[in-house]
């Protein structure tokens, strides 16, 4: 199993949203229940700033490769590891000669 070693910038923002299923009444009551088996998967909002072309160029190619489809390991900030994520979506922007700043979302997925 490939492993991700960059390490993201500060400001790293971690999501929680469970899956529920819910059902609303006409009298104003709602009743929600879990759905489905891990339901509290997280996502993780990263950003690798000022990073060179060659280390831009390594993330995208690991993320590349991975298309979205493989999992890979990581140790998030919080430092809960063993877990298996994958990205979605990633950005590349240029901020100036040899600095580029890289936007991704890893998502927590079980395997």
């Amino acid at each position: 199993m490939a492993t991700f070693t960059w390490v993201a910038d500060f400001g790293a923002a971690r999501k929680s949203e469970p899956k529920i299923r819910s059902v609303k009444f006409g009298d104003g009551y709602e009743q929600r229940i879990s759905f489905g088996l891990n339901t509290n998967l997280k996502i993780w909002t990263l950003q690798f700033r000022a990073r060179s072309n060659t280390e831009a160029n390594q993330i995208e190619s690991f993320l590349d490769a991975r298309e979205a489809v493989e999992s890979f390991d990581w140790t998030p900030p919080s430092g809960e590891s063993g877990k298996k994520w994958i990205c979605r979506s990633w950005s590349r922007q240029l901020d100036a000669y040899n600095l580029n700043t890289i936007s991704a979302d890893f998502e927590q997925v079980v395997v």
